[in-house]
């Protein structure tokens, strides 16, 4: 296992020091990716002391993480204390980025700010609203949504701090004011919360380089080489490898290699691959199999199961009567001692379900 990998599996909280609760893995990493909710759930689990799906849907119900569009643009977890002054960071590039289907929707700025008020005053006194009840207000007010642009409307409120997750209504997302969602939200000015989301990227995910924070958070490079600047002593430490610049916490520890072989069942957009820009590379997979994750739409972009730190292929689950089945699609076979951590990961994540496992090839 390279240094990087042994590091970066402990800095993420998958080999060791697994955190108490969803709220504090959320923190630790600053945001989790989570558009797909489910793997999001089974993500952060896998980085606690063995809380189940139940916990995680109470928890966020529960609006101890909230669901938000803040980064790249996507769906992200975040925690209530840091929304505020995370969104502030990074919102504005992501309105950059929208730019292009704000003018394709005909949403200028006097129209979106007016939705804004209006999906306000809709959702005050605590209601919790799911997108078709807030385009129903909408429209309720003349205004025109439905579709991409209810999306988009929508996505603007949020980046704007005015609206939130709600929680779920059965398997449905709601809306809430981000206001009720967080009144204790922590406001930073623009240089503190820089300096506060690179001292959390690089001890959460490092080592890891300037173009992999700048990918992971949207700001750009200046920013991040200024946060860098304002961060680094006695923070982060750097090193040289293969010709590129790696950041560290500055007390990284002297590790020992995990219990190997060790098995891990990443869901898609996992922050272990997610988060750095070669999402390809070498500490991920060996050069080998790029090819062959290229057929199969990349490591990232879906479950993966990892040995030792390495990707050796993608899993699959599908329910029935009460089961989930796992199927899987490998690079290379599995030894004996990998199958057997392999089968013992796959009980982990039924015990995170709490159902019965059953592997597709041996059934």
């Amino acid at each position: 296992m390279s240094n990087i990998t042994l590091q970066r599996l402990y800095n993420q909280r998958l080999s060791h020091n697994p955190l108490q609760t969803p709220a504090a893995v959320v923190s630790w990493l600053g945001a989790v990716q989570a558009q797909d909710y489910a793997g999001a759930k089974w993500a952060l689990a896998q980085r606690t002391t063995g809380l189940t799906e139940s916990d995680m849907d109470k928890a966020f119900n529960e609006g101890q993480m909230l669901r938000t569009h803040i980064m790249r643009p996507t769906w992200h977890f975040v925690t209530p204390e840091d929304i505020r002054w995370m969104l502030a960071l990074t919102a504005p590039r992501v309105h950059q980025i929208n730019g292009t289907m704000y003018r394709k929707l005909e949403l200028d700025d006097e129209l979106l700010i007016k939705s804004s008020a209006i999906l306000a005053q809709a959702l005050a006194g605590g209601k919790r609203l799911t997108r078709e009840e807030l385009g129903k207000a909408l429209a309720d007010a003349g205004i025109v949504a439905d579709g991409m642009r209810l999306g988009y409307i929508v996505h603007y409120a949020e980046l704007e701090a005015v609206v939130c997750s709600g929680g779920r209504r059965g398997k449905q997302f709601t809306y809430a004011l981000l206001s009720e969602q967080a009144p204790n939200a922590l406001v930073l000015e623009y240089e503190e919360a820089l300096a506060e989301l690179t001292k959390r990227f690089f001890i959460s995910h490092g080592p890891a380089t300037v173009d992999d924070f700048a990918w992971w958070s949207g700001l750009t490079k200046a920013d991040v080489r200024r946060g860098i600047d304002r961060v680094k002593a006695p923070h982060l430490a750097s090193e040289k490898i293969d010709g590129h610049i790696y950041w560290s916490p500055a007390s990284e520890p002297v590790l020992a290699e995990p219990e190997s072989p060790t098995v891990y069942l990443l869901p898609p957009y996992d922050e272990y691959g997610i988060a750095y820009k070669n999402h390809s590379n070498s500490f991920m997979l060996d050069p080998q199999y790029h090819d062959m994750v290229e057929e199969v739409r990349g490591a990232i972009f879906n479950s993966v199961i990892v040995i030792d730190g390495e990707a050796i292929g993608f899993w699959r689950r599908t329910f029935s009567k009460g089961s989930v089945i796992i199927d899987t699609t490998l690079f290379r076979p599995m030894n004996a001692d990998e199958r057997a951590a392999y089968i013992a990961a796959t009980e982990r994540y039924g015990k995170f379900l709490a159902m019965p496992v059953v592997l597709a090839d041996e059934s």
